[in-house]
Formats: C-alpha cells, structure tokens, sequence
C-alpha cells in the first residue's frame, strides 16, 4: 500500500511541476511579446502620406523611416550598408 501512495505522491509532484514550467513560458512568451509591441513605431493614422527613400545599393524604394543611414546614404537593410552603392 505504501508503494501505491509513494508512487501516487511522485506523480502529483511531477505533474505540478510540469504545470509550474508551462505557465512560467506562457507568462514568458507574453511578457516578450508586451514588450515587442512596445518597442514597434506607433503606425501612421490612415490618410497620412510617408516620405519614400530609395536603397543606395539595390533601388528599391521603402518608408524612410526604416532606413538604415551610412555615410550620407540611405539603405533598405544592415546587409546592404557593407555592400557599395550603385
């Protein structure tokens, strides 16, 4: 009897703590994405015209505000900074 209650007792134990490890990456997984969502710009109201900019590198045209500025150039991406400008 005593090995059914000692065998009983260990799967509680380790049923709660696999419960405990769940939660704590939820609560994890939202804290991230709270804070995520903190640290992204506040989107344009609708109507709002943005100011376009051109990649120094490959041409293409994106927001200003996402660009990434080297030595007096615009560029769509970090990768595009260490290639030359066109």
């Amino acid at each position: 009897m005593t090995r059914i209650l000692f065998w009983i007792a260990l799967i509680v134990l380790v049923v709660f703590a696999i419960r405990g490890k769940l939660r704590a990456a939820v609560r994890r997984g939202q804290m991230e994405a709270q804070q995520q969502q903190q640290q992204r710009p506040t989107p344009n109201h609708a109507g709002e015209i943005e100011a376009m900019t051109q990649c120094a590198h490959c041409g293409m045209y994106f927001p200003a505000s996402e660009a990434v500025r080297a030595d007096g150039h615009d560029y769509c991406s970090p990768g595009h900074v260490r290639l030359p400008p066109r």
